[in-house]
Formats: C-alpha cells, sequence, structure tokens
C-alpha cells in the first residue's frame, strides 16, 4: 500500500513538476483572481497551504494594491502574483508597483496585453502570465514575451469568453509546449485536474472553489448563496444590443440579474438620446459590474448585488479551510492517477 501511494505522489508530481518549478510551489494549482474576494487573507492561506495565491487588484489604486502586497507578504513567505486588469486606465502605475514591491509574477486579465507593458515587466524580471482566448492567441502572446499563459473557459465565474474550457484545452494544450500553460474555468475536483495535467496543462487555476473557504472574508450571506447554489443557477448575462459588447458574466441568477438588463435598457436609451457618447455607454454599464460585485461580496446584499460564480460552483456545499480544500484535491486527483495495470488481489 505504500508503495502504490507513493507511485500516486510521484505521478502527480511528475505531471505539474513544470508549473509547480515555474510558480515555486508545492501543488500546481492557483487561487483564480476575484474582485472583491482574492485579498491577502485568502491569497496568502492559499499560498501558505501549497499552492499559489494571486490578489485581484481589480480598480484598486496603486496605493491600494501596494498595502495588499505588503499584507500579502506579512501573512506568507511563500510566493504569490497579482492579476491586474488591463483595462484599468494606470495600468503602467499598477505594474511599477509590483515591480516596486518585489511581485514575482504578475498576471494580465481583461483584454489583450500592449507589447510595452509585458516588456516593462521582463526588463524587471517579473514573469508574466497572460490568458489566451485561442490558439492564435496563444502563439502571439508567446512571441510577445508571455512566461505562462493561462486558457480560461466559459464555466468559470465572472466575466468570460464564449469557448468552454474542454474545447480550449484540446485546441490549445497540444500544440504549446514553449511556456507553462494553466488550465481554468469550471474546475472543482482533482480528477478534472489530474485529466488536463494528462492533457499538458502545467497546473490549474480554481476560484469558485476558495470562496467559501475560512479564510476567506466574503460576506456570510455570499457563503450562503454558493453553497446552495447548484451548476444551473450560474448563468450568463445578456447583451440586448450589439452596440454594447458587454463581456458576458456568468453569476448566479437574482433579481441583481434582471436589474442588470433594465441598466442596459436605460444606458441605450440615452445614448439613442444623445444624452451619452456610445464610449461613454458602454463604460456605464461596465461599471455596474464593479458596484453590484462589491454590494453581494462586502454588504452581503445577495438579492440585488451581483454573485460571480462558476458552474463548478454546486461542489461548494461548506466551509473548510483551504489547507483542507487544497489537500483533498492532491488527493482526489491522486487516486485518478493510480496505476490500473496491476493484476487484481485474488
Amino acid at each position: 500500500m505504500h508503495e502504490r501511494n507513493e507511485e500516486m505522489k510521484n505521478s502527480l508530481d511528475s505531471l505539474w513538476k513544470r508549473g509547480c518549478d515555474f510558480l515555486g510551489v508545492q501543488h500546481a494549482i492557483l487561487g483564480g483572481a476575484m474582485t472583491w474576494v482574492s485579498e491577502f487573507n485568502l491569497v496568502s492561506a492559499i499560498s501558505n497551504a501549497g499552492g499559489f495565491g494571486v490578489l485581484a487588484c481589480g480598480a484598486m489604486s496603486s496605493d491600494l494594491l501596494i498595502q495588499q502586497i505588503r499584507k500579502t507578504k506579512e501573512m506568507t513567505k511563500k510566493p504569490f502574483g497579482v492579476n491586474l486588469i488591463l483595462m484599468h486606465p494606470d495600468i503602467m502605475e499598477l505594474a511599477s508597483a509590483c515591480v516596486k514591491e518585489g511581485v514575482t509574477h504578475v498576471f494580465l486579465a481583461g483584454g489583450f496585453p500592449e507589447a510595452k507593458l509585458i516588456d516593462f515587466l521582463k526588463k524587471e524580471n517579473v514573469n508574466v502570465i497572460a490568458f489566451a482566448p485561442s490558439l492564435i492567441m496563444a502563439k502571439k502572446l508567446i512571441r510577445m514575451g508571455a512566461d505562462a499563459l493561462v486558457i480560461e473557459g466559459m464555466e468559470a465565474g465572472g466575466h468570460i469568453g464564449p469557448v468552454s474550457t474542454t474545447v480550449l484545452a484540446q485546441e490549445i494544450l497540444p500544440h504549446i509546449k514553449d511556456v507553462p500553460v494553466f488550465v481554468a474555468g469550471g474546475i472543482g475536483r482533482g480528477e478534472a485536474i489530474a485529466s488536463y495535467l494528462k492533457m499538458g496543462a502545467s497546473g490549474c487555476q480554481l476560484g469558485t472553489k476558495f470562496v467559501c473557504a475560512y479564510e476567506s472574508q466574503v460576506h456570510a450571506n455570499f457563503k450562503r448563496a454558493f453553497m446552495r447554489a447548484n451548476a444551473r443557477d450560474a448563468v450568463v448575462s445578456t447583451q440586448i444590443d450589439e452596440r454594447f459588447p458587454v463581456i458576458p458574466v456568468r453569476g448566479l441568477s437574482n433579481q441583481g440579474t434582471k436589474d442588470f438588463l433594465q441598466c442596459q435598457r436605460q444606458v441605450i436609451e440615452k445614448v439613442d438620446k444623445g444624452e451619452l457618447t456610445l464610449k461613454d455607454g458602454q463604460l456605464e454599464i461596465e461599471r455596474y459590474w464593479a458596484g453590484a460585485l462589491r454590494k453581494a461580496v462586502v454588504d452581503g446584499d445577495v438579492e440585488h448585488g451581483s454573485l460571480m460564480a462558476g458552474q463548478s460552483v454546486g461542489m461548494v456545499s461548506k466551509e473548510e479551510s483551504v489547507s483542507d480544500i487544497i489537500q483533498g484535491l492532491v488527493t482526489e486527483a491522486q487516486t485518478f492517477l493510480k496505476p490500473l495495470n496491476r493484476a487484481a488481489p485474488l
């Protein structure tokens, strides 16, 4: 039995060694960056448990981001990263803050990064991780200098693309060998992690799985909503006018979902009347999510706030420690990878 357990462990260790080495961690399990959720308490707990925590910068100022980085460093000596949203108006200032604070890994999300941003981070010896929505974009990001990629499918919570995780994995993993690739979107168990590792991934990123951890500081109402939900409750927001290319957002259906449709209608009416420019209208719609998410996560208004959640929410049924969550994922992956070629005992 001891020999078999060692084989299982070594198999998992071998499969995600590249990801572990790149991140500097024991387990190539990343905590997906979630605005208002992935703050220093949760991020440090993930890193302390052997995973890789990622701070969500969201709409923070550089001063607030620096505070979060420093507080995280007070709570862990292990590696962690920072996720920057590319549409942030002060993106270069935020990147500079990461460099000054000694952040080793920066994730660039929510768009396609400019070459000058990647070049700046690379010159400062920061590992750059970019999100690739397709094989063509993955290859382009690597040519631009990305050190690793995340491919995130539409099963994820929050802002999503149009393609499923399994299709993205099949499209990209067999062809990208130059850099580590981490898979995200709809992952809630270790068996799924092991499957993507066997396909060529270097690790996996999970967000929804960590929302109800003891160390997560979200409002109790927010956690209860997650623990009561199933996969079918995590629906995608509706776009009602093609002039307003609202990035689809996956979350739990509530009154806020209906409020968002009304928000779109009101903005469209203002634009049609000439009271708002098209660009300002698009920004107003996008700002809706920032306020609605805070309303749910921080204030606990789960009826009118935004309950961004991935489809794996149905696998979140209780509060537990980050350490137990990660160990559970590792055990599931190891068990899934157990050798099948041994003769059954007589």
